[in-house]
């Protein structure tokens, strides 16, 4: 599977572990790749992989900024009805003009998408009351003349620029979901295409379909051009983490993936915040979107400068080129005698264990094929996709805990930290059965709590939203060891492909459960939380 690059390069950022004795069906023996000793006779940890982990990990920065980008350019700003057009040439205070076009809700705000059919005039006169309700209650009627938004508190957005509200308040939720339906349809293209053509030309098309497309939503004339551009940088964003993590894994000894994993994941979390701090200075949609888009430009054109993983030139019969490869990196590195001394010969003797363990054909059907096998499958797809499902539905609707966006996304950023130190050291200790449950059964109650909170403790809603989420991050970190784990190594890399679609699978539904909270207030928290 596609995903199983990613996944896999994830995988062995994580400490080397023992899988249960019942599924041992390895056809190897457990030892160092060999190509590794190549790798060491020019420099394992030297300045090449200094530099070129760097230069990897500083777009890692900007994935946050487009997986999360929803929460701002798609805020939803306070609006009703627009007046009506034979009030223009009134003199009218916009205070009173809003009293006789909109009828209040319960709560006393103008209500969203319904206005008086007529001015209501009788409304200005001391103490009258609404007459949206009772007997004697106004006619009433949609939007006719659009909506008026209250923008004080943000720019343009996508809500405001194409009035995605009242009936149309759907797609906003559709273009989430339209994303992630690139970032799926990305994994299964570049997975495909990386094993073929190699990483580095995949990730040169990767940085620039980023830049391109993100360069097109910002000049977006309609919806649905929007969406068609978003599915575009989904697709990039899967090509960019696939043949990142694969270049960072196969340029590196196994002895530091651990570390050097562990720092590329806290890029990820601290672009979380970056996003915030960017979003908070640009508020309209369309620079927002240009200023996380225009630096994959740059990416793109340092990204020549890449070498091409010798490993997958060694098994994609280029020799040549492979030991090409390795001697540039000992050059680089200072080590021009021991990068001169491997041939052709050399390289092929040493690839001759790594490829003896390649051999074999399994496919994703291996995964169900016996009782053990179909039901473990079973059980973690389900426990990838609720991860998934609840994480981003808590992450991209930062509206509804009614705190400043800027400053829950930071706090949500943030709470990764300490979410990921403590997830590991609980694996450490309680092992990873009950990490992983302990995790799923946190984040679900919190969740659930929070339907019992009334809207006004913004405090309390929002501290049990941040527990679930850092819960639900920990989960994620538990989800990639564990699964790993279980999965005997010659069907690995299927089963690391099948549960990550799970995931994706996952958060391309959570937008769209956000639509039954229109005719259920409590629903989408009850299914967020349910599922964990």
């Amino acid at each position: 599977m596609p995903f199983a690059l990613l996944s896999l390069a994830l995988l062995v950022f994580s400490p080397q572990v023992l899988e249960p004795r019942s599924l041992l069906k390895e056809l190897c023996p457990r030892r160092p790749m060999a190509f590794g000793d190549l790798l060491e006779q020019v420099g394992g940890t030297g300045r090449f992989q200094v530099l070129h982990v760097t230069l990897l990990s500083i777009p890692v920065l900007m994935l946050a900024s487009h997986n999360l980008l929803q929460n701002f350019v798609a805020a939803v700003p306070a609006h009703y009805c627009s007046l009506h057009a034979n009030l223009s040439h009134l003199q009218l205070s916009p205070e009173e003009a809003l009293q006789v076009t909109v009828p209040l809700d319960p709560k006393g705000r103008p209500q969203r998408c319904r206005r008086y059919a007529a001015p209501q005039w009788h409304l200005l006169a001391e103490n009258a009351s609404d007459g949206a309700e009772g007997p004697g209650a106004a006619e009433l009627q949609g939007c006719a003349d659009g909506w008026s938004y209250n923008m004080s508190d943000m720019g343009s957005t996508i809500v405001s620029d194409w009035d995605l509200v009242c009936d149309l308040r759907s797609l906003k939720e559709m273009g989430q979901t339209v994303y992630m339906g690139g970032v799926l349809v990305g994994a299964l293209v570049f997975g495909a295409l990386s094993d073929k053509y190699g990483r580095r030309i995949l990730l040169l098309i990767s940085y620039l379909l980023m830049a391109v497309s993100g360069t097109c939503v910002a000049y977006s004339t309609s919806f649905s051009y929007y969406c068609l551009f978003r599915f575009g940088c989904g697709m990039a964003l899967s090509g960019l983490g696939l043949n990142t993590f694969s270049l960072i894994v196969e340029w590196i000894p196994t002895r530091v993936r651990t570390v050097v994993g562990t720092a590329t994941g806290y890029c990820y979390t601290v672009g979380q915040l970056l996003l915030a701090v960017i979003a908070y200075f640009i508020r309209d949609w369309r620079w927002l979107t240009l200023a996380v888009s225009l630096p994959f430009y740059v990416f793109f054109l340092y990204s020549w400068w890449f070498h091409e993983s010798s490993r997958w030139l060694a098994l994609s019969n280029r020799p040549e080129q492979a030991i090409k490869n390795l001697q540039s990196v000992g050059r680089f590195n200072g080590r021009h005698e021991e990068a001169e001394k491997i041939d052709v010969k050399r390289l092929e003797e040493s690839m001759k264990k790594e490829m003896s363990c390649t051999q074999g054909s399994h496919t994703v059907l291996d995964l169900f094929r016996t009782p053990v096998m179909r039901r473990m499958t079973l059980f973690l797809s389900a426990v990838w996709l609720s991860t998934s499902f609840a994480y981003y539905g808590l992450a991209m609707d930062l509206q509804k805990f009614g705190v400043d966006i800027y400053l829950i996304q930071v706090i949500f950023g943030a709470v990764d930290i300490p979410a990921k130190v403590v997830i590991t050291v609980s694996m450490s200790f309680l092992g990873r059965r009950p990490s992983q449950a302990g995790a799923l059964i946190i984040a679900g109650i919190t969740i659930l709590i929070n339907l019992l909170v009334p809207y006004d403790k913004q405090t309390i809603r929002t501290c049990l939203a941040v527990v679930g989420k850092g819960c639900l991050a920990a989960s994620f970190n538990c989800c990639f060891l564990y699964s790993g784990e279980l999965y005997p190594t010659i069907i690995r890399q299927n089963g690391m492909g099948w549960v990550s679609m799970m995931a994706r699978v996952g958060a391309m539904l959570a937008p769209m459960v956000l639509l039954t909270g229109d005719h259920l207030p409590w629903l989408p928290g009850l299914i967020y939380g349910g599922a964990p």
